[in-house]
């Protein structure tokens, strides 16, 4: 970019700049109209926002950004900065600022390293980027504490083990034969598999739920307690009888 003779340079950078500013001072200006006409158009409308202008305001910018690094950078990194920084902030947290600053470091911190990256390796700029942004939210994709893969499939097996175990204790509360109860015949009366009778065991016991003697099972005072609260919850589902069981249970967090 020439002005008056003088290079300013890049003219993209300007560009870019410019928007960048206009951008940033806008969602400063008006977060609290956003974030209201976004989640809750009733609730903007009724507080005096125009949900339809804010949309359209909201598109416009979105289609001035998205044109102007079309120009700068191109349309493949343009879609991963676009995507993949917000995609692994959003799995990190529900909080929209955390979100906004997690999705801006994410977009800056692949950006340089991607550059450095592709400078080593004497390739694309782009696609080594576009590459880093790919690995960043793989590694949140697998690893986010709540909603990551690895997460998710703990949390489901330990929901299956729970479940298992209020089943049993259900059997133990409703089943007072000493055949019933008896740790050989456990399998055959329930039909499980031995391995799974014993996950369930220890869980039980572990949670002191349950007492054993001379191999037969019993409810202690906390795993009847327990059962009964589980059995109001299931029959009413009101949340406030099974408060002191969600920090120990997955199953009853929702």
């Amino acid at each position: 970019l020439t002005i008056g003779g003088a290079d300013v340079g890049p003219k993209s950078l300007w560009v870019v700049g410019t928007i960048l500013l206009i951008t940033i001072t806008l969602l400063i200006a008006f977060f609290k109209e956003l974030k209201v006409s976004t989640f809750d158009k009733g609730l903007s409308a009724s507080l005096g926002f125009s949900p339809v202008i804010v949309h359209y305001g909201l598109m416009s910018v979105s289609s001035v950004t998205t044109v102007g690094a079309f120009d700068a950078v191109g349309a493949i990194l343009v879609v991963a900065l676009m995507i993949a920084p917000a995609a692994a902030a959003y799995l990190l947290t529900t909080d929209l600022k955390k979100m906004l600053v997690l999705a801006v470091g994410f977009g800056i911190f692949s950006a340089i390293f991607g550059y450095w990256v592709a400078h080593w390796l004497d390739a694309s700029i782009a696609g080594s980027i576009t590459t880093v942004l790919g690995l960043v939210f793989l590694l949140v994709y697998l690893f986010a504490p709540t909603k990551g893969v690895i997460a998710v499939m703990y949390r489901e097996r330990q929901q299956r083990i729970e479940v298992s175990l209020l089943t049993f204790l259900l059997h133990l509360k409703n089943h007072d034969e000493i055949s019933e109860r008896h740790v050989k015949h456990l399998n055959e009366h329930i039909n499980w598999q031995k391995v799974r009778s014993r996950s369930v065991l220890d869980l039980a016991q572990k949670n002191n739920m349950i007492a054993i003697n001379n191999s037969i099972v019993s409810l202690t005072e906390k795993g009847d307690t327990f059962t009964t609260k589980a059995i109001n919850y299931i029959i009413t589902n009101k949340d406030a009888q099974i408060e002191d069981m969600k920090d120990d249970f997955f199953l009853f967090r929702g």
